[in-house]
């Protein structure tokens, strides 16, 4: 719509006098005469017929003090073995093992979760696409028999998480062969194609023999296979190292081949410590084999919770060190790890076994500062109240770890079971989102500001914001201001725009900020607009 320079001028004019008459006014006649507005019934102009004057003023680029984004570590893991948690049975179609995994990613998403740890080798076998190991009992019912129609599931899981935001971490088990409850050991299973490498204990299970060089060589490769074609996050390793006794009815674990060949050769450890020494050297070269091939994985290890009984004093218990012949201190103390979560999976009052004091110790054996999240035992801890014990657990580790809290909770079936533990949770610790914490020790390729465009429409303004090395980023965080007051948001790579309310809740909005993360969680510099 066109306005001759006459028109306009008689427009400005009346606003002009308008405004000169009000400010004449006193107070209490402005009160008047707004409370007058509201009650008065008044027709409201056709936009189209009246000349629009934006009353909204963007200021580019302009510096300001952004709030800290809000981080912790949320994980849960996700057992395949034995059918734990997916797919919940071995003989489903691919669409219900789908519609599985999405309502689980759903879940973990909408209750703030941020990382899922999903068992992809549960048994020297594979929940994926794999030329060193065969299809899991555990997908098909049969080892070695693909999904039919074919997919890849740990493919469909790394998409899916990431599209929710969450990261993606691939759980190996490293020397379990063969699990009691995966069927029969057919020609395809690794039992029989490394049979040289493998010994059956009394419960029925099969297990990789640790100090073979050849054990350590396979499973380097499948996991540098896993890292090299698949756009995951972490490698995870379990607690299951060398068995618990318990699986060979207390037996020494059955090893003597290669401990002969190892004194044979000249050795002069102990059998335990060369058990351990070989524990030691697989696991240094796991991380640095990895790293070598993408820097920016992580390696996570979650160890049993007890280093030793005595450590710290008063502590009783089973002995990873002299039972799994794994010194996961050692571990912890190289920096042979990116995060190390011990299952601390007693409660805060346990005698023998308290949370906060395990977790401090672990904590003192952290001299490489490296991640420390506690595995929390939200299926089975044995208290009455659950939900109420998890809570106060996670409470715990933030007291204790301040800036890098997190947990990973064993296991999502947990989060479900009991009905009132993810209420408890979101309504709790797990209110508001959160990135996780960063890991300055790996080296990462610096993210470009974002750029971030506004479109004014009406009482909102439409934002949208874009990066030059858009493939670095994992997520984006939004900040609002309104009269002063920041607010952020954590969104997904997906979310690109954003509908901005000019007013909320009576408030007015004064800036709008930009940042760009990574999949390491480091934050881009940020651009702001400022708005009047």
């Amino acid at each position: 719509m066109k306005i001759s320079k006459i028109k306009l001028v008689s427009i400005l004019s009346l606003l002009a006098s308008f405004a000169t008459s009000c400010a004449a006014s006193n107070n209490s006649v402005k009160t008047k005469t707004v409370a007058k507005t509201k009650t008065s019934t008044i027709k409201t102009p056709d936009p189209k017929t009246v000349p629009q004057i934006s009353t909204t003023i963007i200021e580019e680029d302009f510096k300001v003090n952004l709030p800290a984004i809000n981080r912790e570590f949320r994980g849960a893991w996700i057992a395949s073995v034995a059918n734990i948690n997916w797919p919940s049975r071995n003989n489903l179609s691919v669409e219900q093992q789908k519609m599985e995994a999405i309502n689980m990613l759903n879940m973990l998403q909408e209750n703030n979760f941020n990382a899922v740890i999903f068992q992809a080798r549960p048994s020297a076998d594979a929940l994926y696409t794999s030329e060193l190991e065969p299809w899991s009992y555990f997908l098909t019912g049969k080892t070695g028999e693909a999904p039919y129609p074919n997919y890849d599931p740990l493919q469909f899981w790394i998409e899916e998480s990431h599209k929710r935001g969450m990261e993606l971490h691939v759980w190996l088990n490293p020397y379990r062969a063969h699990h009691s409850n995966g069927g029969a050991v057919s020609s395809q299973s690794m039992v029989n194609k490394l049979s040289d490498l493998t010994v059956r204990l009394k419960n029925g299970m099969y297990w990789f023999d640790p100090a073979n060089p050849k054990t350590q060589g396979h499973v380097s490769n499948v996991v540098k296979d896993l890292v090299k074609r698949y756009d995951l996050d972490a490698i995870h390793f379990d607690d299951y190292f060398y068995p618990y006794a318990t699986y060979n009815s207390g037996r020494d674990f059955p090893d003597s081949a290669s401990w002969n060949a190892y004194i044979n050769s000249g050795g002069t450890l102990t059998r335990a410590d060369w058990r351990r020494d070989s524990v030691n050297k697989f696991v240094e070269r796991i991380y640095k084999e990895i790293h070598a091939e993408k820097s920016y994985v992580r390696f996570g290890i979650s160890p049993f919770g007890i280093w030793k009984p005595g450590f710290p004093e008063g502590v009783v218990g089973s002995s990873q060190f002299d039972e799994l012949y794994a010194d996961a201190k050692l571990w912890l103390n190289k920096g042979w790890v990116d995060y190390f979560s011990p299952q601390l999976y007693w409660p805060i009052e346990s005698k023998g076994q308290p949370f906060g004091s395990l977790l401090n110790w672990w904590k003192s054996e952290n001299t490489m500062n490296r991640h420390l999240w506690p595995g929390l035992n939200t299926v089975e801890i044995r208290v009455s109240d659950k939900p109420t014990e998890i809570k106060n657990q996670i409470e715990v580790t933030r007291q204790i770890l301040v800036n890098d809290a997190g947990e990973i909770h064993w296991s999502i079936a947990g989060l479900t079971k009991n009905s009132n533990m993810l209420p408890t949770l979101k309504n709790g610790p797990y209110k508001e989102k959160a990135l996780t914490p960063k890991s300055p020790w790996i080296k990462s390729v610096p993210l470009d500001k974002p750029t971030l465009f506004t479109n004014e429409n009406g009482v909102s303004i439409q934002t949208s914001w874009s990066s030059k090395n858009i493939k670095n980023v994992f997520q984006w965080v939004l900040f609002t201001q309104y009269n002063g007051v920041w607010e952020t948001e954590i969104l997904t790579l997906e979310n690109l725009s954003k509908e901005i309310a000019k007013t909320k809740n009576g408030k007015t909005l004064t800036a709008i900020a930009i940042k760009a993360i990574d999949r390491l969680g480091n934050e881009s510099d940020y651009m702001a607009k400022k708005v009047k």
